[in-house]
């Protein structure tokens, strides 16, 4: 058996071994990072061999840290890493290469055919129908985008949203609302079958399925590093949100919403919770625009999103794809029968 995990921000870690008797046998981890002394790695397999595959991460992890001297040296990985590829490994988990990732990229779409399509193009790839995706969103209008399970009341501002003629929809996954301007943000999801995130805990899937854009923001220059759990950051602040929904048959949907150019006078009129966060962080004036990407880039938008997708192309590969027509019909009922009714909108008042 062979599992891989990257270690966001940090290096890969690869194990192989066989299992005999619900036990591993012949275990032998490897990769690109760095560990002193020499000998530690041989304690590290001498250690996990003989181990029950019913053995939890954190008892693997606890296995190798009973035996590896308090001055072993490990430099891009950790034990608990090695446990996280052992436990892929043991649940035959899927790499980013074993797939082919395709791209949708579209023009501009309404706010609700956005949260339409999520749903949509999760559900075909958890059938199998659709392989991966990554999808890059373009705004026709501005809205908000609250959370599966927040309250409309408590999150929107209604005399704000119509003064500034902002749109409200929900979303199908958790997490905290999104003010929203085209030309302001950038959107992405990834559509995944639920083989790629076999054993990792809910908050490594995801670090995990955003390294890639950590490694894109530092081409561009940009220090920047996952907070748990699901924020993207760096010295100058947030960068991005990033929210998930895993469906019954494993699928997962990856979404996150990064700032390129917002204005915060406008979110805190719309959003309720925007003026709570701004006035703990002391942010000095309403009126001030923040903008982390295009002040740490100077680069427009669409130089910005051009990079992400070389950047994710040269370690995955990707290929251009559309939206069929029966997604696009299926999409279009959900709008009707779902994402535009009063009911789901405010399904939580």
């Amino acid at each position: 058996m062979h599992g891989e995990f990257k270690v966001p921000s940090g290096k890969l870690v690869v194990v192989d071994l066989d299992v005999i008797d619900g036990q591993l046998r012949d275990v032998h981890v490897s990769g690109d990072f760095f560990l002193e002394p020499d000998e530690a790695l041989a304690d590290i397999n001498r250690t996990l061999d003989g181990a029950s595959v019913r053995s939890s991460a954190m008892e693997l992890t606890a296995r190798m840290d009973a035996v590896l001297s308090p001055s072993t040296v490990m430099y891009g990985f950790s034990t608990a890493d090695v446990a996280t590829a052992v436990r892929r490994a043991l649940s035959q988990a899927t790499s980013w290469t074993d797939h082919q990732w395709s791209l949708i990229h579209e023009g501009p779409k309404s706010p609700n055919y956005h949260m339409a399509l999520d749903q949509t193009l999760i559900e075909e790839v958890g059938s199998g129908r659709r392989g991966p995706v990554l999808r890059v969103w373009e705004w026709a209008s501005p809205c908000v985008v609250i959370g599966s399970f927040q309250s409309l009341s408590n999150e929107v501002d209604p005399d704000g949203a119509a003064r500034h003629g902002i749109e409200v929809v929900r979303r199908i996954s958790g997490g905290g609302a999104m003010f929203v301007e085209p030309g302001n943000t950038i959107t992405y999801s990834i559509y995944a079958p639920a083989s790629l995130v076999e054993g990792l805990s809910f908050q490594d899937s995801y670090a995990f399925l955003d390294d890639w854009v950590l490694g894109a923001l530092g081409e561009l220059g940009i220090r920047a590093w996952y907070q748990p759990l699901n924020d993207i950051t760096s010295p100058a602040g947030k960068i991005a949100g990033a929210a998930q929904k895993r469906l019954a048959n494993g699928a997962v949907l990856h979404h996150v919403t990064m700032a390129y150019d917002i204005d915060s006078a406008k979110m805190t009129e719309v959003l309720r919770i925007g003026r709570e966060k701004l006035s703990m962080k002391g942010t000095a004036s309403a009126a001030k625009r923040v903008d982390p990407l295009r002040s740490q880039t100077g680069l427009p938008r669409e130089a910005i999103i051009e990079a992400m997708l070389a950047s994710f192309a040269k370690r995955y590969g990707l290929t251009p794809s559309d939206v069929s027509a029966d997604e696009q019909r299926i999409a279009a009922d959900l709008i009707e029968n779902k994402f535009a009714t009063p009911e789901w909108i405010g399904r939580i008042p």
